[in-house]
């Protein structure tokens, strides 16, 4: 093999950043391939998606995000995406779950890429009545959903439930969720999506631009806030009186704590209320990717795709995603396939 070739084979092509800033610092580069070790899986990417994270990291912006550890100065990990779906390429000496040419789903550090790297427990078979596009539309915003419904909302048969932001990548998993543990669900969206949010199963559709849910008189026994910006007066009004609030993210605020601000204040008003205000710190599990990969095959999840961009264009999508209009998931097409 010539070292023209040698070099080839051990790169690859990445949306890389090394500053923080808007979608204008994100360029494609040929960078290394992403060394393999004992435990891990390498995947040949064939499809990444977008989530509100990748645009907080990209901007560091609340700063909180920096001091979390993300990087203060500069973001530590430089290839963006999490959300990832392919076929095995490489497996680290103590795997034996995959081998090369598995079609596998998960997720990662670096996913907009064409290869990327991450430990074994990270991914999962592929369900198979699903596309590499909508595997990859699944893990992070479907597993914070889950955690969102299941765990911390508590949902159970027979519940009213509400979910804000009912037709967006995190929100479209919660309504299937929800409708799925027998919840008599209502979703809030704009006018636009309220068809799509009836065809995944909401027994209800409130459009925010033309009805204010929170001065409705409804009472829910659980509220799951996706859309981030209500402030928790207006949320209560619309909670029962031992009801459940779960705040997923949150956007707006001021620079240094964004959104967070609000998650804070519910978490220091819950004890002198009879309401339960939660905030929901998701965690990427394997368990819970197989709880959504049974979902999926049992046909009561089904992940949404608005739009799909090529690789090269993946700052064009981040700044569609920060428009907060995407309908569902919207997906990094790396294969070209």
């Amino acid at each position: 093999m010539s070292a023209t070739a040698t070099v080839q084979a051990s790169t690859m092509k990445a949306i890389v950043q090394d500053r923080y800033g808007s979608a204008d610092v994100l360029e494609l580069k040929e960078i290394d391939r992403p060394a393999v070790g004992n435990g891990d899986v390498l995947v040949k990417v064939h499809a990444a998606a977008a989530h509100q994270g990748d645009w907080h990291l990209m901007t560091g912006r609340p700063y909180l995000v920096r001091i979390m550890g993300f990087g203060l100065r500069r973001p530590k990990t430089t290839v963006r995406g999490m959300d990832v779906a392919g076929r095995v390429e490489a497996v680290g000496t103590s795997v034996t779950q995959f081998q090369p040419g598995d079609e596998v789903f998960g997720w990662c550090n670096g996913s907009f890429a064409e290869y990327a790297c991450a430990p074994v427990s990270n991914f999962l078979p592929k369900p198979a009545r699903l596309t590499f596009e909508q595997a990859a539309a699944v893990p992070i915003s479907g597993m914070t959903a889950l955690q969102a419904v299941r765990d911390t909302g508590q949902v159970r048969a027979g519940q009213k439930v509400l979910i804000t932001g009912a037709a967006g990548g995190v929100g479209s998993f919660a309504v299937q969720i929800a409708k799925a543990f027998g919840a008599e669900v209502t979703g809030v969206c704009s006018t636009t999506k309220a068809d799509l949010v009836r065809s995944i199963g909401a027994d209800h559709v409130i459009d925010y631009t033309r009805e204010d849910f929170t001065r409705g008189g409804q009472r829910y026994d659980v509220i799951v806030d996706t859309a981030g910006r209500r402030p928790l007066r207006h949320l209560r009004r619309a909670l029962g009186p031992a009801g459940m609030l779960v705040l997923v993210g949150g956007e707006g605020g001021d620079r240094w704590l964004g959104g967070f601000d609000r998650q804070l204040r519910a978490v220091l008003l819950s004890p002198f209320v009879r309401q339960h205000l939660r905030m929901l710190v998701s965690v990427e599990r394997q368990e819970d990717l197989a709880v959504l990969k049974e979902m999926i095959e049992a046909r009561m999840v089904t992940p949404v795709i608005d739009r799909r961009y090529p690789l090269s264009e993946t700052p064009e999508a981040i700044r569609y995603l920060a428009q907060g209009h995407a309908i569902g998931k919207t997906v990094i097409n790396v294969s070209g396939r």
